[in-house]
């Protein structure tokens, strides 16, 4: 094993052992991770910004010193005094490996920016926002009336609209004066009303304001964090965008944030002030691109999972790390935005937090609930919100039960060999010839196939990358169905599939997909490492479905719908064969595409609805995967493709699954003869 000190690259979660004095420039090259360099490392374009986290990484096995790299030179310190530097960041091309380290690599820094694909989806929404605008004429003061500017706002909001009992801000109290006059005693209130919230004045602008006013719906994954802007007086979504969570550099599952948080103190302070900045700049970003104002945004709905739910609102996420997984709060919240940290947003501007369902099910999973109705469905309804961390729904009309399950970051590409974000060059969609073993694929960025005419002039400014998660999805379930990949999990020799593609990797094999090293670039493998990290994500997925059927009394459901950014481009068919999913009529899997987004906005703009999902989570029955006994019996079973002991008969109609197992019990390394597998 290498003496050499470990660096770690998120959030690709790439690893390698250098040579202490190596640049972190030159071990991501070596990687393959994706950071970004015009001058070649001389520290002259500062392309190569990086972030390294320091404290005990529990899921790494690794503590990172405060001297993990080269200390801060001249080169650095003369960018940061000419052009400025964020805090904590260096060069990757000036810090030099001296000991275990985590490197994330931020968004601007990668070439390849990732694809944040938590679209806004087309929804019919009842429109009643919690903000509207009001024109009043108030009285003027005399000396015959001595009553105060506010006191006649008051009165004049009373008899003209029927509002009463509003509550003001010192800042905007400072301002109603000079608006008044202004206006001459006619303005225009920016009324917050909403059940559950005492009403507030806003804002007053002088004379007839018509706005507009926008709001925004956010989900905040473990993963990304995607926002959607929303006219208030229209429900029209004017602008969508996404950003990496900055939190990925302390762990990319939620467990390793937790542990994060437990062995660093401070942790969870570090972590809030990372997603709360995450989120200002990426509400400053959707402004510009909208062409608004900040201070026109006046309400926001957020939707996220428990831990990211603590994290945001500055709470230690400790107890959810632990049996029973006791929340703070599961109630839903209203609060001020700038008691959250939001600064790029109108600085009266009101929060809602949508109810969590149980200490692993969050709010997120709620949103969903609330965006697909499984409550209100007459046939039995498997809703599964893909992502690092699983939220599963089942039920119909009679009653709706939910769980969670850690799948892990391999669906997105982290923990992958030549995994990588969503991200133009990546590949997505794949095909293997059962006969030559020989695959086609598409990446993103083109609409071609790898053969047909015109594919390398399409793909010639971002190359093949790498592949992102849906394309490793489709490559496993591909394998299988092509023989290349057995049941158990195991690739087999180039004997076994008639393949040179496959080839001796240390003590298993490994399927190459794609050799650009001839041009400089990647040499793309599917290890059974990376089968392995699918398995584990997959079987999690399945066993959590499956339980529930179990509490439902029921082997089938009558449809399955996939929920979430990553859910709506994963091929039914392929997560059938790799068993991710129950056995089901292929027509009867269909994609709500970001569900959780989609309930978000649907809460945005209809305060009903925040009603009706707070009435919702409190019948929904949470059952506990970490107690029930048959979830690792499920597990077990499901970490065969598809599945050790559910038939998938529906499946067998459609596909033709190999039935060779390439694990010979010999103990030789090649030449057909293969070691026996450790248990996982």
């Amino acid at each position: 094993m290498s003496s050499d000190p470990l660096v770690i690259f998120t959030p690709s979660g790439k690893r390698g052992h250098f040579p202490v004095g190596t640049p972190i420039l030159t071990a991501a090259r070596q990687l393959g991770v994706d950071l970004d360099s015009v001058c070649g490392g001389r520290g002259i374009c500062s392309k190569c910004q990086i972030t390294p986290s320091y404290g005990e990484f529990s899921k790494h096995g690794v503590t990172v010193q405060a001297d993990a790299l080269s200390e801060w030179n001249a080169v650095e310190e003369r960018y940061k005094s000419k052009r400025g530097l964020i805090d904590g960041r260096r060069l990757g091309c000036q810090a030099q490996v001296q000991g275990d380290v985590v490197i994330d690599v931020p968004p601007e820094s990668q070439v390849h920016k990732q694809v944040v694909r938590k679209r806004a989806e087309a929804r019919d929404i009842t429109l009643n926002p919690s903000v509207h605008l009001h024109y009043v004429e108030v009285l003027e003061p005399n000396m015959h009336d001595p009553s105060g500017d506010l006191e006649r706002l008051r009165d004049a909001l009373k008899s003209q609209w029927d509002l009463e009992g509003f509550e003001v801000s010192l800042s905007v109290l400072s301002r109603l004066q000079k608006a008044l006059r202004k206006g001459e005693w006619k303005v225009t209130c920016v009324i917050h009303k909403a059940p559950g919230a005492p009403m507030r004045l806003l804002d007053v602008h002088p004379g007839l304001y018509e706005g507009p006013l926008y709001g925004l719906a956010v989900d905040l994954g473990s993963t990304t964090i995607a926002a959607h802007l929303c006219d208030l007086a229209t429900g029209e979504v004017v602008a969508s965008s996404g950003v990496m969570n900055p939190q990925i550099r302390f762990g990319e599952d939620l467990m390793s944030r937790v542990s994060y948080s437990m062995m660093n103190t401070g942790g969870d302070a570090e972590m809030t002030a990372a997603v709360r900045g995450g989120m200002n700049q990426l509400f400053a970003d959707i402004a510009v691109e909208a062409g608004i104002s900040e201070a026109q945004i006046v309400d926001a709905v957020f939707v996220c999972n428990p831990v990211m739910h603590h994290l945001f609102l500055g709470i230690d996420p400790y107890e959810l790390g632990q049996a029973p997984f006791a929340l703070a709060t599961s109630d839903s919240l209203r609060l001020a935005a700038s008691d959250l940290g939001l600064t790029r947003l109108h600085p009266e501007a009101r929060a809602y937090l949508l109810p969590c369902i149980a200490g692993h099910v969050g709010a997120d999973a709620a949103a969903v609930a609330l965006s697909e109705a499984p409550d209100k469905s007459a046939d039995l309804v498997l809703v599964v919100d893909v992502g690092t961390n699983a939220e599963i729904l089942l039920g119909n009309s009679e009653k709706v039960l939910a769980c969670s399950s850690p799948t892990g970051p391999a669906f997105e590409g982290a923990q992958i060999s030549s995994g990588q974000r969503a991200a133009p060059g990546a590949i997505e969609r794949v095909q293997i010839d059962p006969v030559t073993k020989e695959p086609r694929f598409r990446v993103i960025g083109s609409d071609l196939w790898s053969d047909e005419e015109g594919f390398e002039a399409a793909i010639a400014t971002t190359g093949i990358t790498g592949i992102c998660g849906s394309g490793i999805i489709e490559m496993v379930a591909e394998m299988r169905m092509a023989g290349i990949l057995d049941a158990p999990g195991l690739i087999g020799s180039p004997e076994q599939t008639g393949t040179d593609r496959c080839f001796l990797d240390g003590r298993t094999y490994s399927y190459r997909v794609w050799d650009g090293s001839a041009d400089g670039g990647p040499v793309i493998t599917v290890t059974n490492r990376d089968i392995r990290e699918i398995q584990m994500a997959k079987a999690a997925l399945y066993s959590g479905a499956r339980l529930l059927m179990d509490k439902f009394g029921v082997d089938t459901v009558d449809r399955i719908v996939l929920a979430g950014a990553f859910g709506a481009h994963i091929s039914p068919k392929h997560a059938m064969v790799l068993g991710m999913i129950p056995d089901c009529a292929l027509e009867k899997v269909t994609s709500a595409g970001n569900a959780a987004g989609t309930g978000a906005r649907i809460a945005l703009l209809n305060t009903e609805a925040r009603s009706e999902i707070e009435a919702t989570v409190r019948e929904i029955h949470k059952i506990e995967t970490a107690i029930e006994p048959r979830f690792q019996e499920h597990f077990v079973n499901a970490s065969a493709i598809p599945n050790a002991v559910e038939p998938f008969p529906i499946l067998g109609q459609v596909v033709t699954l190999p039935t060779e197992t390439f694990n010979t019990g010999g103990g030789g390394e090649g030449e057909g003869g293969r070691r026996r597998r450790r248990r996982g």
